[in-house]
């Protein structure tokens, strides 16, 4: 083949949007697919449904390469389709593939003879090859997606880790082009070891987030300062810089819940032991709830009638996701109090509670409030000057788990400043 081949991404959602402009930034004619008329009219305008630092930039940079469709007509001209619609999980972690394999079963009645298939959605160990087909072998990709770094992590992979039927034999010429053009090593499997890699992948997340947790609650106890330990473990190269070290409000998004929750179930049904990851979702659980015991024993013990502020409504900055978010699930269990709320991409709509009040800024929001939360570390938020909350606030209390205001500053506002890993 002397072209470049044509790609084709099915699932016009996080994963298969961010997907297809980075292949579209490659060099490579890319056509996004989805079923919903009205997503394509609107991707076709430039409104994107996702929010990703840097992607309309890369949009609307490769928009010539790129078209959509809802039609799947421009499948039949592609070399290599990926289906990769986000999967969505229920509160018990269980995958949804409803829209995955209706995707998939159009693109093998689309594709034509001699174009490659691949899965890119994550999965259960299992799923592609129980899928396939004699005539037409699927392929399954690890997707390196992180909320917040789509666009860095699309460009700019790691490595490509793709498992086949026979790891042995060579990979599709037209996909061996492709995944060649972004730089990156590539390393066959097999297709359980390529379903396996991602869960094993964030599984290691989780451990580093526990470890994190567990040890920034002690210091919270004993006077130590996580943060001058955490810079110590990134030196060390068995960790490493980019270890995940930030305490937090336990794992949110969805991805590593489910993963968690697919781990214990295959664990069950093979009679393997996973006492560690069970513990890992106990773990979790327990920081998420840090802001809510805080409330209780720094506050609504004693102030029935409170007033509360809270700032951020995504599971992290930089996306409009609310999966699991421990914004959400904070707000729900302040039934009985007023809550006034403020995200920058988010409506505060998005919380279910009796008595929320959407507010247009950060400093609206802690207007009046008895305790300020700041359950999202939004860039936006650390410009705050902590003596204009002070100024704002009918209370105190600042809670600031992620160390988005200035420490310091804060108390020299004589704000009751609490944030985690440090007593």
């Amino acid at each position: 083949m002397n072209r470049l081949p044509a790609i084709a991404y099915l699932g016009m959602t996080h994963l298969g949007l961010c997907s297809a402009v980075a292949a579209a930034s490659k060099g490579f004619t890319t056509v996004g697919f989805d079923t919903d008329p009205g997503l394509v009219a609107r991707l076709e305008k430039g409104e994107l449904p996702v929010v990703e630092p840097g992607l309309d930039a890369l949009f609307q940079e490769h928009r010539s390469r790129l078209s959509f469709a809802a039609d799947s007509a421009p499948l039949g001209a592609c070399d290599v389709l990926y289906v990769a619609p986000d999967v969505p999980t229920d509160d018990a972690g269980q995958s949804d593939y409803t829209t995955l394999d209706r995707l998939l079963t159009l693109a093998v009645g689309s594709a034509r003879p001699g174009a490659t298939i691949v899965v890119l959605s994550q999965v259960a160990p299992g799923y592609t090859r129980a899928r396939q087909l004699p005539e037409r072998p699927l392929y399954y990709q690890v997707e390196t997606l992180v909320f917040g770094r789509a666009v860095e992590r699309a460009t700019s992979p790691e490595r490509f880790m793709v498992g086949s039927s026979d790891p042995s034999k060579p990979l599709p010429p037209v996909l061996r082009t492709y995944l060649e053009a972004f730089g990156c090593p590539i390393l066959p499997m097999r297709l359980e070891s390529a379903e396996l890699a991602k869960i094993s992948i964030n599984c290691c997340l989780v451990a580093s987030i526990t470890v994190a947790n567990t040890l920034a609650e002690l210091c919270e106890s004993i006077g130590a300062d996580w943060s001058e330990i955490a810079p110590a473990l990134k030196l060390d190269k068995r960790i490493g810089q980019f270890a995940y070290l930030s305490p937090g409000l336990g794992i949110a998004g969805g991805n590593l819940e489910r993963d968690l929750a697919t781990v214990i179930r295959m664990s069950e049904g093979h009679g393997t032991e996973a006492g560690l990851v069970r513990a890992f979702a106990r773990n979790s659980a327990h920081r998420r709830n840090w802001a809510l015991r805080t409330l209780h024993t720094a506050l609504l013990a004693d102030k029935p009638d409170a007033r509360l502020g809270v700032l951020g409504l995504t599971y992290k900055e930089d996306t409009h996701s609310v999966k699991n978010s421990p914004a959400l699930a904070l707000i729900r269990q302040l039934a009985p109090w007023p809550v006034q709320v403020y995200d920058p991409v988010v409506q505060a709509s998005a919380a279910r509670h009796p008595a929320v009040t959407g507010a247009h800024s950060a400093l609206e929001a802690a207007r009046d409030v008895d305790a300020l939360v700041v359950m999202t570390p939004w860039a936006e938020f650390r410009s705050l000057d902590p003596a204009a909350l002070a100024g704002a606030m009918r209370g105190r209390l600042v809670l600031d788990p992620f160390r988005v205001l200035d420490g310091r500053a804060a108390l020299a506002a004589r704000l009751d400043y609490r944030t985690l890993g440090v007593s």
